[in-house]
C-alpha cells in the first residue's frame, strides 16, 4: 500500500468555510500548507496542510458537501501558548489548559467552524495506559 509522505493510512478531511478556515489554521496552530487545488467556481476543491508530523485535509463546503464537525487532538510544544494563538486567531475557548491524570496539559477551543481542537502537552515520558 502506498500512502503519500506526511500522511496517514487515515487522514482527517474536513469541509469548511474555505480560505477564512486555512487561515486561521496558520495563525492558530503553525499549519502549513503544503497542497491546493480548485474547483472551476473558485473554491477551495482540496487544501493540505501540516502539523508537524500529520497532515489534515480541507474543502470549501458547498450545497452537495456542507461543512463538517470534527473533534481534534492536537500535540503543541506550549499548551498554553497555543491556546492563547488559537483564541487570538479566533477561536472560542471551552477549557482551560490544566494538567491532567493521563500525562497532558490539555485545553480546548471550538475554532470557527465549529470544530473542537484539544490542545495538548505531553508532560509525562510515560504511556497513558
Amino acid at each position: 500500500m502506498h500512502v503519500p509522505k506526511g500522511f496517514a493510512v487515515v487522514t482527517p478531511y474536513i469541509f469548511v468555510d474555505g480560505e477564512k478556515y486555512v487561515d486561521f489554521l496558520q495563525a492558530a496552530f503553525n499549519a502549513i500548507e503544503i497542497g491546493r487545488s480548485m474547483a472551476p467556481d473558485g473554491r477551495i476543491a482540496n487544501c493540505q496542510l501540516r502539523f508537524d508530523t500529520a497532515t489534515i485535509m480541507v474543502s470549501e463546503a458547498s450545497e452537495q458537501f456542507p461543512a463538517s464537525s470534527s473533534a481534534f487532538y492536537l500535540y503543541v510544544e506550549d499548551a498554553d501558548a497555543s491556546m492563547e494563538r488559537a483564541v487570538k486567531a479566533g477561536a472560542e475557548k471551552i477549557m482551560d489548559a490544566e494538567n491532567m491524570p493521563y500525562g497532558d496539559r490539555q485545553g480546548g477551543v471550538r475554532d470557527p467552524s465549529g470544530n473542537i481542537w484539544w490542545v495538548s502537552e505531553r508532560l509525562s515520558v510515560e504511556p497513558y495506559f
